[in-house]
Formats: structure tokens, sequence, C-alpha cells
């Protein structure tokens, strides 16, 4: 079992629906709360909701080179890092033959270079017995047309999430890949390219965020969309 009363998580895209649902999970369990979005105001307006249990605030863009670093620098600073939940990302539509590079780059730097390069400054942040959380989706199970290059970042991340899992294994780090169905993050509704199609009602963001944490506590090691 994991203790989160009084462990400290960093949790990326912490404003978003997913991300700051997770976090008010986190808060419920006791734990404190470093919190990083793009938006100061976002984070701010989040910050305040929570209350004590946030230690810090990070506003910074996890796509550019030096982000990761910057954010778990800061976040280790004020206090040791029991884990990290990686809950940032982007989606689009459209036919792959359509796909611009701008809309590419976008997807692969923060759906897959970025969180990669999370769990590379998280390792050098962590001590043993820590975690990182990182939020794929079921299109890395189920790549789904229309959305080809969002489901090849995603299965690209939930490759290198079971590498990187056997890897710290010795080190006792455990990366756990989070891979929900459709849920009602409002994601669908903000794409940086295209529009979605008619979707089926989605999970409630507040019982994936519930799922995720039982499953940091419980210390499960994968999260496939079925066991949602």
């Amino acid at each position: 079992m994991t203790t989160l009363d009084g462990a400290h998580v960093l949790v990326l895209g912490a404003t978003g629906g997913l991300g700051s649902a997770i976090a008010r999970e986190l808060a419920a369990a006791g734990a404190r709360l470093s919190l990083s979005a793009r938006t100061p105001g976002h984070l701010d307006k989040l910050a305040a909701a929570l209350g004590d249990c946030v230690v810090t605030t990070v506003a910074a863009d996890l796509t550019t080179p030096d982000g990761p670093a910057r954010i778990v620098a800061q976040a280790a600073e004020t206090a040791p890092l029991s884990g990290v939940v990686n809950a940032a990302g982007v989606v689009a539509f459209g036919a792959s033959a359509e796909l611009d590079d701008d809309t590419l780059d976008d997807l692969l730097l923060l759906n897959l270079i970025a969180p990669i390069r999370v769990v590379r400054e998280a390792v050098a942040a962590l001590g043993e017995g820590g975690f990182i959380v990182q939020i794929s989706a079921v299109v890395a199970e189920r790549p789904t047309a229309g959305m080809a290059a969002y489901s090849a970042a995603k299965a690209g991340l939930t490759a290198f999430d079971a590498a990187a899992a056997a890897e710290l294994r010795r080190s006792r780090i455990r990366v756990l890949d989070a891979r929900p169905p459709h849920t009602e993050t409002g994601l669908a509704d903000r794409p940086i390219s295209g529009s979605a199609p008619r979707l089926p009602q989605g999970l409630d963001p507040a019982d994936v965020a519930r799922r995720i944490v039982r499953a940091i506590a419980d210390d499960e090691r994968d999260l496939p969309s079925s066991a949602f």
C-alpha cells in the first residue's frame, strides 16, 4: 500500500477536467500538492479551492524542452516528492492524410515527448517507494479512425511506460499507465484541430479520478480501459 496522507504529489495538467478531479481526490486522501498548468489564473483559482494542502503552483509550458525539468525542480524544492501525476494532454480529429505538421508536432510534444521528459526528471527527484502516473487513453489499446496521430501518441506513451516501469523496478519507483475510456473532461470540445465525431456519453471525471487514486494507493502497476 502507498500512504497518500502527508505525501507530496506533483500534478501536471492540474487545471484540466481530469487533472483537477485527480487533485481533489488526492487532497481528500490527505496528500500535499504541487500543481502545474500553463495558465497562472486557472492555477490560482484551483489552489484557492483546494486550500492549505497546496504546497506550490508552477505555471509552465510542458512542451518546451526545459519545461518538465523546471516544473519538477520547483516542486521538489518545496518538499521531497512522493509522486508525480501527469494529466496534461491535447487531442485532434481528422483524416490522417489531412494532418498538418503543426498539429502533429503539438500532439506528439504534449502527449508523448513531454511525458517522457517528465519521467526522466521525476526519477531523479523521487526516492524509493515513489510513483509516476501517466494518463494515456483507450486509443492506445484500440486505435481509432479519425484520431490516428492521437492514437499513435498514446500508444507510444503506453509502450514507453511499460519499458520504464521494468527499468525502474529495481529502484522501487512505480510507473502506472492509466488508459481510461472516453471521459467527459471537455477535452473533445477543445481539439487543436478538427471536430469531434459524435461520441457516446463518457465517464464522469470524478469517477475516473477516484479509480486512479485508488490504484495509486493499492500499488497497482497498470490500469487498462477495462479497469474503469
